[in-house]
């Protein structure tokens, strides 16, 4: 038998809790996650509380995925939309990249693959009549491709600072199979705030899905109606599978949704459109009439239900992990 001290995964697990067998305390926390997704969140559960298909060596990484072949753009390019007042979706069908809209220029949040950044990034802002020379800053939330690839282009182009946390530069600078990266730039901090004209997002290191991922709260507004946008940075348990990973995972979640219950956080984004249902919130939204709800606007608890997900399911992980 094998006792779990981890901060709120505490109990006691079988030897039979091997990958594919009965684990009692991971099932426990599956549960857990599955009623707080609900059918909103059906994607982040099925994406962090699936049991691996088969059993990996202990301690063994979960590999991230490869940097594909450039696609044919039918396959992923999407058309730019305002989502607030002062915020654009400027991603692509799989991908978000968000613009902040401020009096002093534009933030760009996560600029996607380096083969999509021109067409969707550069070219949405100009189709919703922005002018892509006024981005002054480009925050990566963290130092994967699939996020961090666009980044160079814009430092090149438009002399925009870029913005990691110092662990992610690291992994960004250890990564050779993707040489499109920004050169080493500002190092976010825990709590930093960046102001650009009206404008003020605070940034969380929120480490799990990487050892430098930041998670952002973004005020926004919807004619005269303030709200405040929480990106939870990084999802998939793409790291090294281990208890100490997935506690790490855990408690930044905690944290995070402490943090946006604080802020009163009501809209939640995501980098991936899966995750924050953005594929159906994008047609709807293009679809609102004057006195319709706005899609994005979900309620704090909505917020909290999502990060119980990532959290309960990160704990089924840890629990797997130390039955073997």
């Amino acid at each position: 038998m094998k006792t779990l001290l981890c901060g709120m995964l505490v109990g006691v697990i079988g030897s039979e809790g091997i990958y594919g067998q009965p684990n009692a305390l991971a099932d426990k926390h599956v549960a857990a996650a599955r009623v707080a997704a609900g059918s909103d969140y059906a994607a982040l559960f099925d994406r962090l509380c699936a049991v691996p298909a088969a059993t990996p060596p202990p301690g063994a990484a979960t590999p991230a995925p490869a940097r594909p072949a450039v696609p044919d753009r039918s396959q992923w390019y999407a058309e730019p939309a305002r989502v607030f007042d002062n915020l654009y979706f400027v991603g692509t069908r799989e991908h978000s990249a968000w613009a902040v809209v401020t009096s002093g220029g534009i933030i760009i949040i996560d600029p996607l693959y380096a083969y999509a950044v021109e067409d969707e990034v550069v070219g949405g802002l100009r189709k919703v009549g922005l002018d892509p020379a006024a981005i002054k800053y480009v925050l990566v939330s963290h130092g994967h491709g699939d996020h961090s690839g666009g980044a160079g282009y814009l430092q090149d182009k438009f002399k925009a600072r870029v913005i990691l946390a110092a662990a992610d530069w690291e992994l960004l600078e250890r990564t050779t199979r993707d040489t499109a990266k920004p050169r080493r730039d500002m190092i976010a901090t825990d709590g930093q705030q960046l102001t650009l004209g009206d404008t003020t997002l605070t940034l969380y290191l929120t480490p799990g899905h990487t050892a430098g991922t930041i998670s952002t709260l973004i005020p926004v507004r919807d004619g005269e109606r303030r709200h405040v946008a929480a990106i939870w940075g990084g999802t998939a348990f793409n790291f090294r599978h281990t208890p100490e990973a997935f506690q790490t995972y855990v408690t930044s979640a905690q944290r995070f949704a402490t943090i946006a219950a604080d802020a009163g956080a009501d809209v939640l984004l995501s980098n991936h459109v899966i995750f924050d249902g953005s594929g159906v919130k994008l047609p709807a939204l293009a679809k609102r009439g004057a006195s319709d709800p706005h899609p994005y606007v979900m309620g704090n608890a909505s917020i909290q239900r999502y990060l119980v997900v990532a959290a309960e399911c990160a704990k089924a992980g840890a629990a797997r992990q130390l039955s073997r």
